[in-house]
């Protein structure tokens, strides 16, 4: 007889210390953020924005804070100078002073009342934001479809010692975001939050044991509270964050001079290129204008020319240097919940990644890149994001598990983001794959009949499956191999156009995620279509039952 089975746990038993707090927030129970999220979730932003309006409207600010306590008679002798001035010599700044200590206050409790009213719980099943007074608003990531748990930390939060923590669901507007916390209150958050979507019983059962990891205790002054978070704050803008739990020897790192040479090498290509446009265009306008003797014209079409260019290089430099600030300190390591990206110099994001969350990676190489032996590492991820939002880079920062890097760390990374790929599959990912085609490699290429719709490109195009993944490499000026794993895959489906039907070809188009990687091919052979089909149902299904990745803590165990 089977022993009775005990009813799903709501959440880990909260282990109780000597001081009679809890060592997790996993409990149930609702808690609030750090008093100074109203702060920094725009009340900084509106305090500048009212001193600036302040400040360019102080005669009438001034006129009717005084108009209030004073008689007009007062107000109507005031000069033309500086009011403040005039306050002094009125023995009125008492007056003003209880007029800003009054401001004061009034934001304090508006801010004060927005803390109260903003709470977050998180259960055995789902992590729940609750926030507003007039209107209110609830949001829920249940924890069985967690695609991943970041930490972002602004410039200015760092400062302080703060992070938001933000739970990507598996829809679109789906995130839950928790901002902010103190930074060990938020590392402590997202490792229970990736506990419980393990479906771990270990974890469960070890923390009804009293064994859950605990979160650090806080001083126990408010004072004592925020120096030691501006202390955290400072130490972890120069040291860096969120790799003391990771061994050193498993963490890839990018040296900063390759980083920025591969933005300049791309940035440059780009600059040349509209660079000869516009010489072309303005030379070919001024050489005109010398030649019909209109030398004013040309003067004027050549200021112009520099009144609309110099803002182009300046905004291109300016866009270089966001892409490069954001993949600054990049670091990529693997934990017991999955990989861990950490990237950005003065806004920190870090994201972990469990297993089964990447439906598809790309390793592309750009022609400029080949000389050095640089690669990129790119995935399909679900990122919970509207599709507006996915369209801002700082959306697609998300996508980029490897900016750059040399052979050895696009290895290490695709072994970090493909954990469960068999050793048989490598060489079709790399040698045939990335690196190819060789002779007689397994990959099914373009059609002799359909070479010229890819001529410089046909030796490269093809796909191959193995039990593990399906694999399609294209390009020759940029090189790339996408690897699409079976367990994940949504779909896939053939296409045949008039012009490919009547030479007997046909393309396919794999279904995942939104993301950078694409899976089309076209110019294949019929048999070799209809062939992919059958092949990728057959190993989907294998593999999709073998796949335990989604409970990776329990399997674990």
């Amino acid at each position: 007889m089977s022993a009775p089975v005990p009813p799903p746990a709501q959440g880990p038993a909260p282990t109780v210390l000597a001081h009679g707090g809890s060592s997790t927030l996993a409990d149930g129970e609702w808690h609030r953020m750090h008093p100074l999220t109203p702060l920094l979730k725009g009340g900084l932003v509106l305090i500048i924005a009212a001193g600036l309006i302040i400040s360019n409207m102080r005669d009438r600010v001034i006129n009717w804070l005084v108009g209030i306590f004073a008689p007009e008679e007062a107000i109507g002798d005031m000069p033309d100078g500086d009011p403040v001035d005039w306050v002094l010599a009125n023995n009125l700044a008492l007056v003003a002073l209880l007029g800003v200590l009054a401001l004061l206050i009034v934001v304090i409790v508006i801010f004060w009342v927005i803390w109260r009213f903003h709470q977050f719980r998180i259960t055995g099943s789902h992590v729940e934001v609750r926030k507003g007074i007039v209107f209110r608003s609830q949001r829920r990531a249940p924890l069985d479809r967690v695609q991943g748990v970041n930490l972002t930390r602004p410039f200015v939060a760092r400062l302080i010692g703060l992070a938001k923590v933000e739970v990507v669901g598996a829809g679109t507007d789906a995130n839950v975001e928790l901002e902010y916390l103190a930074t060990a209150k938020a590392e402590s958050v997202r490792a229970d939050i990736l506990r419980l979507a393990s479906g771990a019983r270990s974890a469960r059962l070890a923390a009804v044991a009293g064994t859950a990891p605990a979160a650090p205790a806080a001083p126990g002054t408010m004072r004592q509270q925020f120096v030691g978070s501006v202390n955290s704050g400072v130490n972890d803008l120069i040291a860096g964050v969120d790799l003391a739990d990771v061994a050193p020897e498993s963490v890839v790192k990018i040296p900063t001079g390759r980083l920025v040479g591969s933005h300049v090498i791309n940035g440059i290509v780009w600059l040349v290129f509209f660079g000869l446009m516009f010489l072309v265009v303005m030379g070919s306008v001024v050489i005109s204008s010398l030649a019909d003797g209109e030398v004013l014209r040309s003067a004027v079409v050549l200021g112009i020319g520099l009144a609309v260019g110099v803002p182009m290089v300046l905004a291109a430099v300016g866009i270089a240097w966001a892409q490069i600030s954001r993949s600054l300190r990049y670091s990529i390591a693997p934990t017991e919940n999955g990989i861990r990206l950490t990237f950005g110099l003065l806004t920190t994001v870090t994201e972990t990644l469990p297993p089964g969350r990447i439906f598809a990676v790309e390793v592309v190489q750009p022609l400029l890149w080949r000389p050095f032996g640089w690669w990129s590492v790119r995935i399909n991820r679900m990122s919970g994001k509207s599709a507006s939002a996915q369209q801002s880079s700082t959306a697609q920062q998300f996508n980029i598990v490897l900016p750059v890097g040399k052979r050895a760390d696009v290895e290490r990374v695709l072994a970090l983001v493909l954990p469960d790929a068999p050793p048989s599959v490598i060489p079709l990912i790399w040698e045939h794959g990335v690196l190819g085609p060789v002779a007689g490699d397994p990959y099914r290429t373009t059609a002799r009949r359909a070479r010229w719709t890819h001529p410089f490109s046909w030796k490269r195009q093809g796909y191959a499956v193995s039990d593990f993944a399906l694999m399609m490499r294209r390009g020759v000026l940029w090189r790339k191999l996408a690897v699409f794993p079976l367990a994940r895959m949504q779909g896939i489906a053939v296409h045949q156009g008039p012009l490919a039907r009547a030479q007997s070809v046909g393309g396919a188009q794999v279904h995942t995620v939104t993301g950078p990687v694409s899976g089309r091919l076209s110019g294949l052979e019929r048999e070799d279509t209809m062939r992919l089909v059958d092949e990728v149902a057959q190993a989907a299904v294998a593999a999709a039952s073998r796949d335990t990745s989604h409970r990776w803590a329990e399997t674990a165990g």
